[in-house]
């Protein structure tokens, strides 16, 4: 195991419909290289993971969103999942903490359709990135500039399109939250 991220705080926020593989295989990949990864939800207990659209295994939460605190994590994944990005967009916590996380300039990793988040956060405009195509529209509306590429960064902003990009997406966050802050440049 390496060291890269000892000593680094990651959270992962998620809720009940997260694509499970968008969440267990980057917290896989975060703690094989020295992390700390907690799971963060709306409520507490467990979430509800898929396979599309099939149920997969619940998750054990860590913390309630709510109770987190923003400056005590080195990164942030937003993993997708239909059901799970459309009840996050609407939570009240959630869209706090990652606005707070995004704002402060924390490196951010999302994939699929936990992008929807970013929009209600109101901090993307001018950022460019990717995500599962049917999110395009939104986020174009929301002021960002769509690719469809395996992986994208933009100052510390790392997204990816689907569970297939899933090595690209892991490499990157690894990199980015080595790194640590970034900058945010205001457009």
């Amino acid at each position: 195991m390496s060291a890269l991220l000892k000593g680094r705080r990651i959270a992962i926020l998620a809720t009940d419909g997260v694509e499970g593989i968008e969440l267990t295989e980057p917290r896989r990949a975060l703690e094989e290289v020295g992390a700390t990864v907690e799971l963060l939800a709306p409520q507490a207990g467990s979430i509800q993971s898929m396979d599309h659209q099939e149920k997969r295994e619940s998750l054990p939460v860590d913390r309630r969103v709510s109770e987190a605190d923003p400056g005590d994590y080195d990164g942030l994944v937003l993993p997708g999942g239909v059901m799970n990005a459309d009840k996050l967009r609407v939570d009240p916590d959630a869209v706090r903490f990652t606005r707070a996380i995004l704002d402060s300039g924390t490196p951010v990793g999302v994939i699929c359709h936990g992008a929807w988040i970013l929009i209600e956060t109101g901090l993307i405009r001018g950022r460019i990135l990717t995500s599962y195509p049917t999110l395009r529209t939104d986020l174009q509306n929301a002021g960002a500039r769509w690719v469809d590429e395996e992986v994208r960064s933009d100052n510390g902003l790392v997204s990816s399109r689907r569970p297939a990009d899933l090595p690209a997406f892991n490499s990157k966050i690894i990199e980015e939250f080595a790194e640590g802050l970034h900058l945010r440049k205001t457009v």
